[in-house]
């Protein structure tokens, strides 16, 4: 009995640290991912402008949700840890965004994403002078930051009403050309901004999708039964389809997954309204784009 009360005493009188508790290491931070861009990444005229807006942080508390919600869902789906912002204005440049948003975006992030706007100059389309020196005035602010974040310029969708109407830049061309073009340009400021990371390929991802079937070219005629339309009802923006492909391609280039592994049972496919075939087609052009854009010359 009085051994048992000495190793009562012992235990009582023992230091906390040397008592056994069980340990959880701590989480891993999150990844952080800025969007910059206007309408084409806010998913304007669309179901996705306001998905999820919960989800992520609208730097100007408009309340989308858009691409980076979409992004952040595909992350989600695969257990990768983001942190998803966006910063972004209907219209608008990237020198709009670097010459009146710069102290929201001035920061350390991983992983930044630009979209210029859909013509390159408003005024002058195809005009890609803008282009360059603000991708490069944006590499130099983000890497002045964290030298190691990894900017993406992201090379946009030939418009429809550019393409078909007598009023477009890019009338009687094919529906591709304008999607080369703004390719072209963003290989430029890539050339001229060695810190880019890499241009994403989404309008040639929708070119892909033109010339595989998968999408029909031209929505002044109608849609061919059987495909996609990726335009919305103006033949400018992109429908909830373009914005889905937009969005793997974006998970595909920063994450480095194939896209396909979403699967036909995607979530946001499921919620949104795209059937599991269309899913499954649409992750299948995005990584074959991005297969191929890993052995594309730059141009």
């Amino acid at each position: 009995m009085k051994f048992c009360v000495i190793i009562a005493a012992a235990l009582a009188a023992a230091p906390a640290a040397a008592q056994v508790t069980p340990h959880t290491a701590p989480a891993a931070a999150p990844r952080t991912i800025l969007f910059v861009g206007n309408s084409f990444t806010q998913g304007a005229l669309s179901p996705l402008r306001n998905w999820r807006a919960d989800t992520v942080s609208d730097l100007n508390n408009a309340g989308y949700g858009g691409v980076p919600a979409l992004f952040k869902h595909f992350t989600e789906q695969v257990r990768l840890n983001y942190q998803v912002s966006l910063e972004t204005q209907g219209g608008q440049t990237l020198g709009f965004h670097y010459d009146t948003r710069r102290g929201l975006l001035d920061r350390a992030w991983n992983v930044v994403v630009l979209q210029e706007y859909s013509t390159l100059d408003p005024q002058r389309p195809g005009d890609a002078t803008a282009l360059v020196r603000d991708t490069g005035r944006f590499v130099t602010l983000f890497k002045t930051r964290n030298p190691a974040v990894s900017v993406h310029l992201m090379a946009t969708w030939s418009r429809a009403d550019q393409t078909y109407r007598p009023t477009g830049h890019w009338y009687g061309k094919p529906v591709t050309a304008m999607a080369e073009d703004l390719r072209r340009a963003a290989d430029r400021a890539r050339a001229a901004a060695p810190g880019l990371s890499s241009v994403l390929p989404v309008g040639q991802a929708w070119n892909r999708a033109f010339v595989t079937g998968v999408a029909d070219a031209n929505p002044y005629d109608g849609t061919a039964f059987g495909q996609l339309g990726l335009w919305s009802f103006d033949q400018y923006h992109a429908s909830l389809a373009g914005y889905y492909l937009e969005a793997l391609i974006v998970f595909g280039r920063v994450t480095g997954i194939d896209p396909r592994i979403l699967g036909r049972g995607e979530g946001a496919a499921d919620e949104l309204g795209l059937s599991p075939a269309q899913a499954a087609a649409l992750q299948t052009v995005a990584s074959e784009e991005l297969a191929a854009d890993l052995i594309r010359p730059r141009r």
